[in-house]
């Protein structure tokens, strides 16, 4: 039932608040990570990598998704409060807010204490870009761009399948996110493997994240601007993305915050020219990390009363039929 995943949803919303993802506890994700490189390293050679690649996600699927049904379905038939908890400890390891806000505030500190160096280190475990010459307006856009982007990917988007199908599909979403993670790159090693895992990713975040830009609309006043102005910004802006999805949130956020994100990034020297998003009415600093903080909290709030509206209303067309 879906009253069953709203609930089971909440819970594992205030699970993820208070414990987050312990690094040494241990966590479906990193699993699916290590099946996935086993798997990758076994069949990633010789010919026919794009088939293979869609077997890798196939396989990988079916085994989360196997053994997350099992342990769902055991638990609803001890009793229903028992599937609902069940549920919601699964589905809470298939979301990270807590880490996710952490990560940008592992940069803030400190840029605070003035520690640039440690900054541009502590940046470089959540980006991929070169971090080493970055100034303090640069290592801010970084980290907001990365929280804005996986505010998403980490959060939003395994809620939304949790409430379609329950903590097994949360899971399985979470597998699709991780291959495309891990093999979804545009490079001579991957561009045929990780095809069919960048594809299938495209698909499952297109609805979640459009909502998630819808939300964070709804849920947080720009400060600049007429919310009007922010919502054709966000239209304007989120398409100039290389990703389909990741333009929503980081669009949003730039309009929510009247700066402007992207531009030049570097990749191991090579450059990179990014498309602006947003207008850059103020120029960015370190307190826009800790608002971006705040604008992914009251997100995933509004995001939660969306889903229980949706969740209801098919409830109540499902009873009324």
């Amino acid at each position: 039932m879906i009253i069953h995943h709203l609930i089971a949803i909440t819970l594992a919303y205030v699970l993820d608040q208070i414990i987050g993802d312990p690094e040494n506890w241990p966590h479906p994700v990193r699993w699916m990570g290590s099946l996935i490189y086993k798997l990758e390293k076994s069949w990633n050679k010789g010919n026919s990598k794009k088939s293979k690649g869609m077997c890798m996600l196939l396989t990988v699927l079916a085994v989360v998704g196997g053994i997350s049904v099992l342990i769902v379905d055991l638990f609803y038939l001890i009793h229903p409060v028992a599937g609902i908890f069940a549920e919601g400890i699964l589905i809470s390891t298939a979301i990270a807010q807590k880490s996710l806000k952490e990560a940008g505030l592992t940069v803030y500190i400190p840029l605070e204490q003035g520690e640039m160096e440690e900054a541009r280190r502590k940046l470089s475990y959540i980006v991929g870009r070169d971090t080493d010459q970055l100034d303090e307006q640069e290592i801010v856009r970084g980290a907001v761009e990365t929280v804005a982007e996986n505010t998403s990917d980490g959060i939003t988007a395994p809620l939304f399948w949790a409430l379609v199908g329950g903590a097994p599909l949360a899971l399985m979403y979470r597998v699709i996110n991780t291959c495309d993670s891990i093999v979804g790159y545009r490079n001579e090693r991957y561009e045929q493997f990780g095809w069919a895992s960048a594809r299938v990713d495209d698909v499952v975040n297109w609805i979640p994240s459009r909502l998630t830009a819808l939300c964070m609309l709804i849920g947080n006043r720009p400060e600049y601007i007429s919310l009007s102005k922010a919502s054709r910004i966000v239209f304007r802006d989120a398409k100039k993305h290389p990703s389909p999805n990741s333009g929503w949130g980081e669009a949003a956020v730039a309009a929510i915050l009247g700066v402007q994100l992207g531009g030049v990034n570097y990749y191991k020297g090579m450059v990179s020219n990014r498309a602006t998003m947003g207008d850059p009415l103020i120029q960015l600093d370190k307190g826009h990390i800790l608002k971006m903080n705040k604008i992914v909290t009251r997100t995933i709030l509004i995001f939660l009363l969306l889903l229980w509206l949706g969740g209801m209303l098919i409830e109540m067309a499902s009873t009324w039929i």
